[in-house]
């Protein structure tokens, strides 16, 4: 049977796990084996396989593609190899999947309760726009009473709302035709430019690539390498195609004699401060630290932006909801008040 795959938590706790005892001094073996004691028999099994491809030589982030783990921790596994910081670059690649686990988890926790309100709203107006509105609204034009606001708000919605889902749907086609049949045969520097213009989403992608890009030529920096031979690794990890394009395309206009700052400014992926910080980290030759804090402030920046985001969607939710359940009940009360003040 095909071992079923690490979800993220599983994969980043892992990591977060091995990364802790390796600063503590344990070999990576010894780690793992007193990482596999904790867990059930499946994962017990399948580290102990990791343990075997290791002793045969294998190296770590290969062992964790035959897993299944996701591909930027294999990225965070694969540099470490490179330039030795082995359980810090373990630690912050762990705890960046573990804070994308936990904005997930909290979105879908924010919205659970005003889905399942918005949910029982629909049944409640769709009972009373096909069953009681009608019987009160002819009975309301009978006596010579206008429609109030309310009343037509409820019509407006019940006119607009299949439109508006139509609508949605109709784009949601179109963007897995123009997906499938345009955007893929683009190059994935495009892909990425294009896909950092969405809005809020696309400030979150750019952190998220600045940060990566940052903190891995952070590392690498701080194991003695060279910007270039930085770049030659990143250049060589095929499995992240777009990190490994940067890298070439940084790499050819180097030679060109372009400066790296000027070069990071002509990608629209990265945060435009970072050709600034780059250039700041050289003139004081503290480019790796430079590069370490700045890391940091993506990260946080990123935090930022999910807790603003998280923290207007239920408001706007409930005010929707409520604005119309009271539509539905004041589409009828409203004018049945007309009748009581006229006898």
């Amino acid at each position: 049977m095909k071992p079923r795959k690490w979800s993220v938590n599983e994969q980043a706790s892992f990591l977060k796990r091995t990364g802790e005892l390796l600063a503590r001094g344990y070999p990576i073996a010894e780690a793992i084996e007193s990482i596999a004691l904790q867990l059930p028999a499946k994962r017990k099994e399948e580290l102990y396989d990791c343990l075997v491809e290791l002793k045969k030589g294998l190296p770590f982030h290969e062992s964790l593609d035959n897993l299944g783990f996701h591909k930027d921790l294999i990225g965070y596994v694969y540099y470490a190899e490179q330039h030795g910081s082995f359980s810090d670059a373990l630690l912050e690649g762990s705890s960046l999947a573990l804070m994308k686990g936990k904005d997930l988890h909290k979105l879908l926790k924010l919205l659970q309760y005003p889905l399942v309100l918005l949910f029982i709203t629909g049944f409640l107006f769709i009972f009373v726009e096909n069953t009681l509105l009608p019987r009160f609204t002819t009975l309301f034009s009978s006596l010579g009473l206008e429609e109030n606001f309310f009343t037509k708000v409820i019509f407006m919605f019940d006119h607009y709302f299949p439109i508006f889902i139509g609508s949605l749907l109709l784009t949601l086609l179109l963007t897995f035709v123009y997906y499938f049949l345009i955007f893929r045969k683009f190059s994935i520097l495009k892909q990425r430019s294009m896909l950092v213009r969405i809005p809020i989403a696309g400030k979150l992608l750019k952190l998220l690539y600045t940060h990566y890009f940052s903190i891995q030529l952070s590392f690498l920096l701080s194991g003695g390498l060279s910007v270039s031979e930085a770049l030659v690794l990143f250049e060589k990890n095929l499995r992240q195609p777009f990190y490994s394009q940067i890298a070439g395309t940084i790499k050819e206009n180097l030679v060109t004699g372009e400066k790296l700052e000027t070069i990071l400014t002509s990608f629209s992926f990265f945060e435009m401060e970072f050709s600034m910080i780059v250039k700041h980290g050289q003139d004081n030759g503290k480019l790796e630290q430079e590069l370490l804090f700045f890391s940091k402030h993506c990260l946080n920046s990123m935090e930022e932006i999910i807790e603003k985001s998280l923290k207007t969607i239920q408001p706007i939710l409930y005010l929707f909801i409520g604005f119309l359940v009271v539509s539905m009940y004041l589409a009828i009360l409203l004018p049945m008040f007309h009748l009581l003040d006229g006898i």
